[in-house]
């Protein structure tokens, strides 16, 4: 009997202002139960489901809603359920935060973290390219870490001048400084003879030195970082701007290069006499600056490039630029991403 079958004949025997209740009742019931059969029509509940989402974003459903005269499911059935789905956590970024993820810099691969490893900007990141000196962060921490006497006098020999990029140097060969200084001038001036020295001297000689770094890169888990030799010369120093991040926190740490490295300048004794360093990123010790650690790179293969760690708005962000075209543009671009992360702050 359709629901028109059931009017009529209604409105027939009865009458309709007396019907109008009992026939409004029988259609609704009628509607009920010709829309529980229409897969494309949802029929609500007499009871609301509730439910709780979890930190994690698991949706939880409600234990107390189920009822009570509920058969409990089998082993079974419980074991071929599906889990209940997982709705991400939305983490929409303040306003502010707009201009700095579209910051054009000038670097090819960049990265740009705070202090609990949240990434703010980030700019081809994860691609393997030459870091150039940057590597003089791995050595002063594998340095470091053999526990030498820093006051110990070394040698610069002969083994130690650059014959692949033929770069100048202000120490000469033959000339002799403390460990220590030798680390100054790795870290501040970027000297590749007295990070050489560094690694010759090291316990055990270069072989002890190379291993000690492959043992370092498994220790920081840098899956994407290869280095060849302690100055960074070769262009088979790699690594990505998130590694090289790691290993700007990981050498951090070390008071000694945190101090080193953030000094605007220097003095140092070589062959007993004083000599004047210089920090190779002009903005150590720059007005508005606060540079907590900092190593600047170049080759022709890798580009300029930048490794600091510095405060903004209470926290310390590590920025990290890859292959820019020249000094002038990595100052630019640290510039602009300073200015972008007071506007979070």
């Amino acid at each position: 009997m359709t629901i028109r079958d059931t009017v009529f004949r209604t409105l027939a025997h009865t009458n309709w202002r007396l019907a109008l209740p009992a026939l409004l009742l029988t259609c609704g019931s009628l509607i009920v139960q010709a829309a529980s059969s229409d897969p494309e029509v949802v029929v609500p509940t007499t009871s609301p489901t509730t439910a709780a989402i979890s930190p994690s974003g698991v949706v939880t459903p409600d234990p107390h809603a189920a009822s009570a005269s509920a058969p409990a499911p089998s082993a079974s059935a419980v074991a071929q359920a599906p889990q209940p789905d997982v709705i991400p956590p939305l983490q929409s970024p303040a306003p502010s935060e707009a201009p700095l993820m579209k910051l054009p810099v000038n670097a090819r691969h960049m990265l740009v973290i705070d202090d609990s490893g949240r990434v703010l900007m980030a700019k081809d990141a994860d691609t393997v390219v030459p870091i150039a000196s940057l590597t003089k962060l791995m050595t002063a921490m594998v340095v470091l870490d053999a526990k030498q006497d820093m006051d110990e006098e070394i040698r610069i020999d002969d083994a130690d001048v650059d014959r692949l990029k033929h770069s100048r140097s202000r120490v000469k060969v033959g000339a002799t400084m403390t460990r220590e200084a030798a680390l100054e001038l790795a870290l501040i001036s970027s000297e590749n003879r007295a990070a050489s020295a560094l690694a010759r001297h090291f316990p055990g000689g270069l072989p002890a030195y190379e291993a000690a770094v492959a043992a370092k890169i498994r220790a920081l888990g840098l899956s994407h970082t290869a280095l060849a030799d302690p100055t960074g010369l070769s262009p088979a120093n790699t690594s990505t701007a998130t590694e090289v991040a790691r290993i700007a926190a990981a050498a951090a740490r070390y008071p000694v290069i945190a101090r080193i490295s953030s000094d605007k300048s220097s003095e140092v004794e070589v062959n007993g006499r004083p000599r004047e360093l210089r920090n190779t990123n002009h903005l150590v010790g720059a007005k508005g600056w606060d540079i907590r650690l900092s190593k600047t790179g170049y080759t022709e293969e890798a580009g300029r490039c930048l490794a600091m760690r510095m405060k903004s708005g209470g926290q310390t962000i590590t920025v990290v630029l890859l292959d820019a075209d020249g000094s002038a543009q990595r100052l630019r671009d640290a510039a602009a991403i300073r200015k972008s992360l007071a506007k979070l702050s």
